[in-house]
């Protein structure tokens, strides 16, 4: 099961040391973990993913191509006629030239290849989903992320109840998001043992690791990883 810290902040270099699989920044900006600056330096094996709501496709591009971004997220309602334009904006990079030269924010020219960049489409559920509405989906996103309903596009640090993923009836790897902390391990134990995980690709978290909005509580993390490789 690959695990996914988001709402990258304040301390994302001790993070990283934590060799996630996928470390989030919000690119949002009422977010109180809003991301801007420098991307530290971070490991290879960890892709970075920027997280959107309802920006253009300008504006996600140009993310992309400043933080050099591997997985770009999408949390608002972006509808797939959207996704596809991404999708045909990422691979008229690879008909063009594979790779290309883009200077990011810290001013070094490096190589950008959009080659291989995912999208992951988010849908927010509470008492219940209608799981037709992923079939426009299925062939211009990567994955699917399902998170928890409230006040906020994200972060707001409660959890749907699980078992709707039961009717999930597309094969497209998903990431479970929604409050997962410390306190949801056996819960989340019996989930991935359940028939309901099958294509459960990640599971995400963020809010409940932490001491302040965007950081995250290094200790906390490293017994939810180590428990989560166990399962």
């Amino acid at each position: 099961m690959k695990l996914k810290i988001c709402g990258m902040h304040h301390n994302p270099t001790d993070v990283a040391q934590l060799q996630p699989d996928y470390l989030g920044f919000i690119f949002w900006e009422p977010s109180s973990r809003y991301f801007k600056g420098v991307m530290p330096q971070l490991p290879k094996s960890i892709k970075k993913v920027g997280v959107f709501v309802d920006a253009t496709v300008e504006e996600v591009l140009e993310k992309v191509a400043q933080y050099h971004l591997d997985t770009v997220q999408l949390h608002g309602k972006e509808s797939p006629e959207y996704c596809l334009e991404l999708k045909e904006n990422f691979l008229s990079f690879r008909a063009q030239s594979r790779k290309k030269k883009v200077v990011p924010l810290d001013g070094v020219s490096t190589t950008l290849d959009l080659t291989n960049l995912e999208i992951i489409k988010v849908f927010s559920i509470k008492d219940d989903f209608d799981f037709s509405v992923l079939k426009d989906y299925e062939n211009v996103c990567d994955f699917f992320l399902f998170d928890t309903k409230g006040k906020l596009p994200g972060g707001n640090g409660y959890t749907f109840d699980w078992s709707i993923l039961e009717n999930y009836a597309s094969t497209k790897p998903f990431f479970l998001s929604g409050g997962i902390g410390l306190e949801s391990l056996e819960k989340l134990k019996e989930f991935i043992k359940s028939p309901a995980s099958k294509y459960c690709y990640a599971i995400d978290v963020n809010s409940r690791f932490e001491t302040e909005p965007g950081l995250k509580n290094i200790k906390q993390l490293k017994v939810f990883q180590e428990s989560l490789s166990e399962f």
